[in-house]
Protein backbone atom coordinates (compact mmCIF):
# COMPACT_ATOMS: atom_id res chain seq x y z
CA UNK A 1 0.00 0.00 0.00
CA UNK A 2 1.33 3.51 -0.62
CA UNK A 3 1.68 5.90 1.67
CA UNK A 4 1.78 9.51 1.71
CA UNK A 5 4.73 11.73 3.56
CA UNK A 6 3.18 14.82 5.41
CA UNK A 7 4.09 18.29 4.34
CA UNK A 8 5.80 19.95 7.47
CA UNK A 9 3.74 22.00 9.35
CA UNK A 10 5.54 25.65 10.14
CA UNK A 11 6.46 26.08 13.23
CA UNK A 12 4.07 27.67 15.99
CA UNK A 13 4.89 30.82 17.11
CA UNK A 14 4.38 32.51 20.75
CA UNK A 15 1.68 34.53 20.87
CA UNK A 16 2.68 38.34 20.26
CA UNK A 17 6.02 37.58 18.72
CA UNK A 18 6.41 38.31 14.84
CA UNK A 19 7.43 36.22 12.45
CA UNK A 20 11.30 36.14 11.56
CA UNK A 21 12.55 38.06 8.77
CA UNK A 22 12.97 35.97 5.37
CA UNK A 23 16.09 35.24 3.72
CA UNK A 24 16.98 37.05 0.60
CA UNK A 25 17.35 34.39 -1.85
CA UNK A 26 20.37 33.43 -3.17
CA UNK A 27 21.63 34.23 -6.68
CA UNK A 28 23.05 31.12 -8.87
CA UNK A 29 26.00 30.70 -9.55
CA UNK A 30 27.32 31.20 -13.21
CA UNK A 31 28.69 28.01 -14.14
CA UNK A 32 30.74 27.39 -16.94
CA UNK A 33 28.75 25.30 -19.75
CA UNK A 34 30.18 21.80 -20.49
CA UNK A 35 32.14 21.66 -23.61
CA UNK A 36 31.22 18.63 -25.60
CA UNK A 37 33.65 17.17 -28.36
CA UNK A 38 32.06 16.96 -31.44
CA UNK A 39 31.41 13.42 -32.81
CA UNK A 40 33.34 12.38 -35.85
CA UNK A 41 31.08 10.92 -38.12
CA UNK A 42 32.43 8.91 -41.67
CA UNK A 43 31.49 10.77 -44.85
CA UNK A 44 29.19 8.20 -45.74
CA UNK A 45 27.63 8.23 -42.05
CA UNK A 46 27.01 11.73 -41.93
CA UNK A 47 25.31 11.92 -46.02
CA UNK A 48 22.82 8.41 -44.85
CA UNK A 49 21.94 10.78 -41.99
CA UNK A 50 21.39 13.65 -43.75
CA UNK A 51 19.36 11.69 -46.63
CA UNK A 52 16.85 9.76 -43.95
CA UNK A 53 16.33 13.14 -42.11
CA UNK A 54 13.40 14.80 -43.76
CA UNK A 55 13.66 18.45 -43.90
CA UNK A 56 11.56 20.58 -42.44
CA UNK A 57 8.59 22.23 -44.17
CA UNK A 58 7.49 25.54 -43.64
CA UNK A 59 3.86 25.45 -43.20
CA UNK A 60 1.64 27.77 -45.27
CA UNK A 61 -0.12 30.61 -44.68
CA UNK A 62 -3.61 30.05 -44.09
CA UNK A 63 -2.74 27.01 -43.10
CA UNK A 64 -3.87 24.06 -45.08
CA UNK A 65 -6.48 21.03 -44.22
CA UNK A 66 -4.66 18.70 -41.55
CA UNK A 67 -7.11 15.61 -40.77
CA UNK A 68 -6.11 13.22 -37.31
CA UNK A 69 -8.55 10.34 -38.85
CA UNK A 70 -10.69 9.65 -42.19
CA UNK A 71 -13.47 7.23 -41.90
CA UNK A 72 -15.79 5.65 -44.90
CA UNK A 73 -19.12 5.36 -45.27
CA UNK A 74 -20.17 2.71 -47.89
CA UNK A 75 -23.68 2.95 -49.03
CA UNK A 76 -25.08 -1.42 -49.01
CA UNK A 77 -27.52 -3.41 -50.39
CA UNK A 78 -27.95 -5.88 -47.40
CA UNK A 79 -27.19 -4.12 -44.48
CA UNK A 80 -27.49 -6.78 -41.95
CA UNK A 81 -25.31 -8.97 -44.74
CA UNK A 82 -22.78 -6.30 -44.46
CA UNK A 83 -22.20 -5.80 -40.73
CA UNK A 84 -22.00 -9.54 -40.29
CA UNK A 85 -19.07 -9.74 -42.91
CA UNK A 86 -17.57 -6.55 -41.02
CA UNK A 87 -17.81 -8.07 -38.03
CA UNK A 88 -18.02 -11.66 -37.76
CA UNK A 89 -15.24 -11.92 -40.84
CA UNK A 90 -13.08 -9.15 -40.92
CA UNK A 91 -13.08 -8.53 -36.70
CA UNK A 92 -14.91 -4.96 -36.54
CA UNK A 93 -16.69 -4.05 -33.59
CA UNK A 94 -20.22 -2.21 -33.43
CA UNK A 95 -19.94 1.29 -31.65
CA UNK A 96 -23.38 3.05 -32.35
CA UNK A 97 -26.48 1.58 -34.48
CA UNK A 98 -29.16 4.17 -36.13
CA UNK A 99 -32.50 2.94 -35.84
CA UNK A 100 -36.00 4.56 -37.44
CA UNK A 101 -38.95 3.91 -35.84
CA UNK A 102 -37.33 0.36 -35.04
CA UNK A 103 -35.99 -0.34 -38.34
CA UNK A 104 -32.12 -0.25 -38.72
CA UNK A 105 -30.70 1.87 -40.85
CA UNK A 106 -26.79 2.39 -40.32
CA UNK A 107 -24.07 1.08 -38.13
CA UNK A 108 -20.84 2.50 -36.99
CA UNK A 109 -17.76 -0.26 -36.41
CA UNK A 110 -14.22 0.46 -35.34
CA UNK A 111 -11.31 -1.74 -35.51
CA UNK A 112 -8.77 -0.33 -33.42
CA UNK A 113 -8.63 3.98 -34.54
CA UNK A 114 -10.46 2.98 -37.96
CA UNK A 115 -13.99 3.42 -38.24
CA UNK A 116 -16.57 2.35 -41.41
CA UNK A 117 -19.98 3.82 -41.81
CA UNK A 118 -22.58 1.26 -43.25
CA UNK A 119 -26.09 2.43 -44.42
CA UNK A 120 -29.34 0.18 -46.10
CA UNK A 121 -29.12 1.74 -49.85
CA UNK A 122 -33.42 3.39 -50.11
CA UNK A 123 -32.46 2.17 -53.72
CA UNK A 124 -33.90 5.62 -54.53
CA UNK A 125 -31.12 5.81 -57.36
CA UNK A 126 -31.90 2.50 -58.79
CA UNK A 127 -31.25 -1.26 -57.60
CA UNK A 128 -28.79 -1.92 -60.88
CA UNK A 129 -26.26 1.16 -59.55
CA UNK A 130 -22.77 -1.17 -59.35
CA UNK A 131 -21.03 -0.46 -55.56
CA UNK A 132 -17.38 0.05 -55.23
CA UNK A 133 -15.97 0.84 -58.68
CA UNK A 134 -13.23 2.99 -58.84
CA UNK A 135 -12.45 2.75 -54.60
CA UNK A 136 -10.15 1.01 -53.09
CA UNK A 137 -9.89 0.95 -49.08
CA UNK A 138 -6.77 0.42 -47.49
CA UNK A 139 -5.76 -0.55 -43.69
CA UNK A 140 -2.58 -0.69 -42.29
CA UNK A 141 -1.94 -2.88 -39.27
CA UNK A 142 1.57 -3.97 -36.73
CA UNK A 143 0.04 -7.26 -37.04
CA UNK A 144 1.25 -10.08 -39.05
CA UNK A 145 -0.05 -10.00 -41.72
CA UNK A 146 -0.24 -13.72 -42.94
CA UNK A 147 -1.69 -14.88 -39.61
CA UNK A 148 -4.64 -12.04 -40.46
CA UNK A 149 -5.25 -13.66 -43.81
CA UNK A 150 -5.50 -16.93 -42.47
CA UNK A 151 -7.77 -15.88 -39.78
CA UNK A 152 -10.01 -14.02 -42.34
CA UNK A 153 -9.92 -17.22 -44.61
CA UNK A 154 -10.81 -19.56 -41.10
CA UNK A 155 -13.86 -17.22 -41.02
CA UNK A 156 -14.68 -18.05 -44.43
CA UNK A 157 -13.42 -14.55 -45.75
CA UNK A 158 -11.73 -15.11 -49.68
CA UNK A 159 -9.21 -13.30 -50.15
CA UNK A 160 -8.57 -11.28 -53.84
CA UNK A 161 -4.93 -12.03 -53.45
CA UNK A 162 -2.91 -13.76 -51.19
CA UNK A 163 -0.37 -11.98 -48.87
CA UNK A 164 2.35 -10.40 -50.82
CA UNK A 165 5.56 -8.58 -50.51
CA UNK A 166 5.38 -5.27 -52.62
CA UNK A 167 8.13 -4.18 -54.29
CA UNK A 168 8.32 -1.19 -51.54
CA UNK A 169 8.26 -3.75 -48.92
CA UNK A 170 5.16 -3.58 -47.51
CA UNK A 171 3.04 -7.25 -47.00
CA UNK A 172 -0.83 -7.04 -47.93
CA UNK A 173 -3.62 -9.17 -48.90
CA UNK A 174 -6.69 -8.13 -50.34
CA UNK A 175 -10.63 -9.08 -49.72
CA UNK A 176 -13.60 -7.38 -51.43
CA UNK A 177 -16.90 -7.31 -49.37
CA UNK A 178 -20.23 -8.32 -49.89
CA UNK A 179 -20.90 -5.03 -52.17
CA UNK A 180 -17.74 -5.13 -54.05
CA UNK A 181 -15.80 -2.71 -52.16
CA UNK A 182 -12.00 -3.17 -52.21
CA UNK A 183 -10.11 -3.17 -48.97
CA UNK A 184 -6.18 -3.99 -48.95
CA UNK A 185 -4.86 -4.66 -45.50
CA UNK A 186 -0.88 -4.20 -44.89
CA UNK A 187 1.81 -3.88 -43.03
CA UNK A 188 4.44 -1.22 -43.28
CA UNK A 189 7.96 -1.52 -44.69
Amino acid sequence: MATRKKKASPPKRKPGRKAPAKRAARKPVARKPATRKPVARKPVARAKAAATTPALVQRKVPEGLRLRRLSVGLTVNDLQRSLAWYRDVIGFVVTDEWRVEGTLHGVEMRAGSAEIFLGQDDWKKGRDRTKGEGLRIYGRTVQDIDRLAALIKSKGGVLSHEPQTQPWGERDFGVVDPDGFRITFSSGA
